[in-house]
């Protein structure tokens, strides 16, 4: 099986340097001169760390294949793999592993479905399609998510009130104030 460990983004500066979404909590143990990637698409790889920085909390790789800014922004979108096997996260999990999971309350009542997981500054975030259509975007932490069954097939969510739509306090345990 193969994990995402980045997807790269915008190409910076006329170097080929680009700036890579991180799908890791380990990033420093990952992007590291000289680790080679497995890319998705497999054609626009495989490709080897030449230079990492780090800058107002942003990621940036430079790339011993990509020389330039037209290079850079053809590998936009670009997925940085690794084999599974190769993963030592503890209590991980990946975004191909949490899209299409049911998400749902502690009672059981459905909430919507996972359709993304983002890497944010602070934290991840799940990105919940519910019902009527609205995209909730959940923190990725304990208090908000305190269960994720992956056998089960759901996730199970206790979002403050005003994250998800059409809620009313009450439903939360919170008052309106």
């Amino acid at each position: 099986m193969r994990l995402t460990v980045a997807r790269i983004g915008r190409a910076h500066g006329l170097k080929g340097e680009v700036s890579v979404e991180l799908r890791t909590d380990i990033p420093d143990d990952r992007l590291v001169p000289g680790e080679v990637f497995e890319t998705e698409p497999a054609s626009a790889g495989p490709l080897t760390v030449a230079r990492v920085r780090v800058q107002a909390g942003r990621w940036y790789v430079q790339f011993a294949e990509i020389g330039d800014r037209d290079a850079a922004e053809a590998a936009r979108g670009v997925e940085l793999t690794l084999d599974g096997a190769e993963s030592d996260e503890d209590d991980a999990w990946y975004v191909h592993q949490l899209v299409g999971l049911a998400a749902v309350r502690p009672d059981g009542a459905p909430v919507g479905e996972v359709v993304d997981l983002l890497s944010m500054p602070a934290q991840d975030v799940l990105v919940v399609k519910e019902p009527n259509g609205h995209r909730a975007m959940i923190p990725f932490v304990e208090e908000f998510v305190p269960e994720v069954d992956l056998d089960g097939g759901r996730v199970v969510l206790t979002p403050p009130y005003g994250l998800l739509a059409g809620e009313e306090p009450e439903s939360t345990g919170e008052t309106a104030g």
